[in-house]
């Protein structure tokens, strides 16, 4: 699903709703923009934004995070949320990589949905459910960790519940195929819903663990 750059991009970003420029210096503030103490949950990797949108929807009593590395993307998401009216949801431009520079603390729930595989050997540091990364994640999130990941690439799936398992992560859901057990409550993607049709099959897990004093 690649996406032809958009022109000015970064700029027309700033006309749209719910996109926050520099959103690093909001570190450890997140909820005085919200103006609430409602939990806080974050998607690594917007995309076209059926996701956050989704849950935004769904649950107006929980604050909703998406970060996306890529203006044009980003710009697909934030237009679309533009035809809403929330004060739940917050998207910004961020590298995940780094995720502890733009948290302290204040993340309840992590989304990882359809990230890149990285297959190869050499890249396995770039994946986000590496070791590398599952640190970082400790450092934006509260007392209790709590990561949901959805993919259909199984290797993915298979390498992401030794990585969670290896740092002390629990699992409290698992499915190797999504689409033959109860989808309620479910928010697709738009790569889900793509791999979906097509009848390839959805891996997801629900891993947490307590690790602050």
């Amino acid at each position: 699903m690649r996406l032809r750059n958009i022109k000015n991009a970064n700029k027309k970003l700033l006309e749209t709703k719910y996109f926050i420029k520099e959103p690093e210096n909001n570190k450890g503030n997140f909820k005085k923009i919200f103006k609430n103490d409602n939990p806080i949950h974050l998607e690594i990797g917007t995309g076209k934004g059926d996701f956050i949108i989704g849950m935004a929807k769904m649950y107006p009593s929980i604050n909703f995070i998406s970060i996306e590395k890529f203006d044009t993307v980003l710009l697909k998401a934030c237009k679309k949320a533009d035809e809403f009216e929330f004060d739940n949801l917050i998207l910004m431009r961020f590298d995940a990589t780094n995720i502890e520079d733009l948290f302290d603390s204040e993340i309840d729930h992590l989304y990882l949905n359809f990230s890149d595989p990285w297959p190869k050997n050499r890249h396995e540091h770039r994946r986000l459910t590496s070791d590398r990364f599952l640190k970082r994640y400790d450092k934006i999130f509260k007392e209790k960790c709590i990561i949901t990941q959805k993919t259909d690439n199984r290797k993915l799936f298979e390498y992401s519940l030794i990585s969670f398992s290896n740092h002390g992560y629990l699992i409290n859901d698992v499915s190797l195929d999504l689409y033959k057990t109860d989808l309620k409550g479910n928010i697709q993607t738009e790569y889900e819903r793509k791999f979906s049709q097509k009848g390839d099959k959805i891996y997801k897990v629900q891993v947490s663990k307590v690790y602050k004093d």
